[in-house]
């Protein structure tokens, strides 16, 4: 997908969440269309993602290769589930508040990522997501980024309105971008391990656990930030979502999620 048709999206969904979609892309019989509507997630998936959701059925997404993922597997989960044995539907279980920059308690929109999901999109293994990697110029470097979903070059329209703000500068340092892991004291994948993530900024950064030592995931916690708002929002007009919006904040970290922006306009 390319930048502008990112921006087109995030636009469109505001008004398209609440809409009943039929179409070619969604084989239902006569019946069931009659029955059964979309869930909004849904609607959005298959809007930006649209090389790869095709359709929805029957309570499953219809995958690009024919296969078809459970959407909401039913099971009342607790906020540590939903991060690590997320459906689709997780993804979508959290507010992005892109109206405060405080975040409430517990509202983690993207940490939840449907692991099938993404490796189908991004690759199941490092090797098949090096084969989607292209190399991005980053001020005075180059930083390895996914070209699936259009992810590098909304990264790169990252870089050229950053650009224009030398104010900026200082914040842009790359840490890290593909690295296939877990995450740090859990049993999934990292963003990192997608290749659509890039962490900047470190030395001016903050991490939960650095300000909160030996707080458990749903502990109450204190809240940090240094990263200026100008460049928060020049990042999500682009399609990713920042880790400083989290209750457990990270806010060298920005994710190419055009979902969750899509789902909190």
């Amino acid at each position: 997908m390319t930048n502008k048709a990112i921006k087109k999206t995030v636009a469109w969904a505001g008004m398209a969440c609440a809409i009943v979609i039929w179409s070619a892309a969604i084989p239902l019989t006569g019946l069931e269309r009659t029955a059964q509507s979309i869930p909004p997630g849904v609607q959005i998936l298959i809007k930006v993602y649209p090389d790869f959701v095709k359709g929805y059925q029957n309570g499953y997404l219809l995958l690009a290769d024919g296969s078809k993922l459970q959407y909401d597997d039913g099971r009342q989960k607790t906020f540590e589930q939903k991060l690590d044995d997320g459906d689709p539907e997780d993804m979508f279980a959290f507010k992005y508040d892109r109206r405060s920059w405080t975040p409430e308690y517990l509202q983690d929109a993207g940490r939840s990522r449907c692991e099938p999901l993404f490796k189908k999109m991004y690759g199941a293994s490092a090797a098949e997501v090096r084969k989607n990697l292209v190399s991005v110029p980053w001020f005075g470097e180059k930083v390895q980024f996914t070209k699936v979903n259009g992810a590098a070059d909304s990264l790169k329209a990252v870089a050229a309105e950053i650009a224009k703000h030398p104010e900026l500068r200082s914040y842009l340092k790359s840490s890290g971008t593909f690295l296939w892991r877990k995450v740090r004291g859990a049993n999934r994948q990292s963003a990192h391990s997608y290749g659509m993530t890039i962490d900047i900024g470190v030395a001016k950064s903050d991490y939960w656990l650095w300000k909160n030592p030996k707080k458990g995931e749903t502990d109450h916690i204190v809240y940090a930030n240094r990263f200026p708002k100008e460049l928060v929002l020049i990042f999500e007009k682009h399609g990713f979502i920042w880790g400083g919006r989290w209750y457990h904040y990270d806010t060298m970290h920005f994710e190419f999620r055009p979902e969750i922006l899509a789902a909190n306009p």
